[in-house]
């Protein structure tokens, strides 16, 4: 067998091999996005219902409250990522990290300071690379997250809100993650967690349909006072806001990762077609050696025998 028949047979063994790898990946990621969006789905209607009261309570009350109301003057501003725990998603994480970086040089152009607060291992790695500053950083199940680390990330973002930016705290918090539209769309999205932003009195709700709509706010009955609602609504505002964003974002990794596999299975067929045709190329090369040898070495006997 030539040398490079033998190349090419062994290139195609070792493309073979991971062509069923990331064929094997791109139908485990297949099969858990539609988990990841029922997830996403579930937590929908309480992250639209507690926004829709938190916008009504600011809206109809006169209360001052520390996490509705706007800073005199900002100093920090908390900007929280979401990316991935694991690569081969494509430009899932990347694609992230840039819509924060952009979000880093506007706030600084503003004369604000960032405070970067990281979810997932590679904005992690992209961070520690660069030798840049992390205030603080959750890891470990950016693909499958748990409400528990959202009422975490929560509950410490909102302590450097109250803390305040000249003590060390922040004056403003945002959220940097993946929004998940549909399985070939996904859209890095940045809105700010704190101060809530009110909105006048309407809020979007989605109809039977599936559609976005304006309704006007209903008339609420807050009891024993909008104070203590406050009190007691805002940090599961907080925590819902982060754990939708969460949700959503996890669905988003899942399918740039089952995209990114399915690209990567195709260039291994592709790749091995084009093998097998230089292989066959290589064999039909050596076959007409072959018979070129054996005929040259008939004609070089006859004519020692015509000789004689």
């Amino acid at each position: 067998m030539p040398a490079s028949l033998r190349v090419y047979r062994q290139r195609i063994r070792s493309v073979t091999s991971t062509k069923k790898i990331t064929r094997a990946m791109e139908l485990i990621a297949a099969s858990r996005i539609i988990k990841a969006q029922q997830r996403s789905r579930e937590a929908a209607p309480y992250a639209r219902a507690i926004t829709r009261a938190v916008s009504a309570l600011a809206s109809f009350s006169d209360v001052d409250h520390p996490l509705t109301t706007e800073r005199d003057e900002v100093r920090r501003s908390a900007v929280l990522i979401v990316t991935a725990d694991r690569g081969l998603a494509g430009s899932y994480s990347s694609a992230v990290i840039r819509e924060g970086d952009r979000l880093a040089e506007r706030l600084r152009a503003e004369g604000r300071e960032v405070v970067p607060y990281l979810l997932g291992r590679k904005g992690v790695t992209f961070y520690s690379f660069r030798k840049r500053h992390i205030e603080q950083s959750w890891t470990g199940n950016s693909d499958a997250p748990e409400f528990d680390t959202a009422a975490e990330v929560g509950q410490t973002l909102v302590d450097a809100f109250l803390a305040g930016g000249a003590d060390g705290g922040v004056d403003e918090i945002h959220i940097v993650f993946t929004r998940f539209v549909n399985m070939v769309t996904q859209e890095p999205t940045v809105i700010r967690l704190l101060p809530v932003e009110v909105v006048d009195e309407v809020a979007e709700v989605r109809d039977e349909a599936g559609d976005d709509r304006k309704e006007a706010l209903p008339l609420y009955a807050f009891e024993p006072d909008p104070d203590a609602v406050l009190d007691a609504l805002l940090p599961q505002y907080i925590q819902s806001r982060i754990y939708s964003a969460m949700l959503s974002a996890a669905a988003s990794e899942l399918a740039s990762r089952q995209q990114a596999m399915k690209s990567a299975t195709d260039n291994a067929t592709d790749l091995i077609r084009k093998l097998q045709q230089q292989a066959n190329a290589a064999r039909q090369a050596a076959i007409t050696q072959e018979i070129s040898e054996i005929v040259g070495g008939a004609d070089a006997l006859a004519s020692a025998q015509s000789e004689n």
